[in-house]
């Protein structure tokens, strides 16, 4: 399954701060219609990404009936993304 979108880059400030783009209601549809097939714990959903020309292997995160890309320190640096700002994103979900 593959999906794209765009989406603006947020920073969650938590225990464990990390920088995520939200799947479009849309998308999270899809998602959790796939979900029970490739799910793992937690219904976190292992998928590669594509931001630009970068690349990685991730998992997104379900919150609040929607899903999570969370978007590392390298990627951002990779492809000068700054809070706020509208990314395209593409997954390919894993099976």
């Amino acid at each position: 399954m593959e999906l794209e979108f765009s989406g603006e880059l947020w920073f969650w400030r938590g225990p464990a701060p990390w920088h995520f783009v939200t799947v479009p209601v849309d998308g999270c549809r899809e998602l959790a219609a796939a979900a029970s097939a490739v799910s793992y714990g937690w219904g976190m959903i292992p998928v590669t990404a594509h931001i630009g020309a970068t690349t990685w292997a991730t998992s997104l995160f379900p919150k609040d009936g929607r899903y999570l890309v969370p978007v590392r320190t390298s990627v951002r640096r990779a492809e000068g993304l700054e809070v706020g700002e509208t990314v395209d994103v593409r997954l390919s979900v894993d099976v």
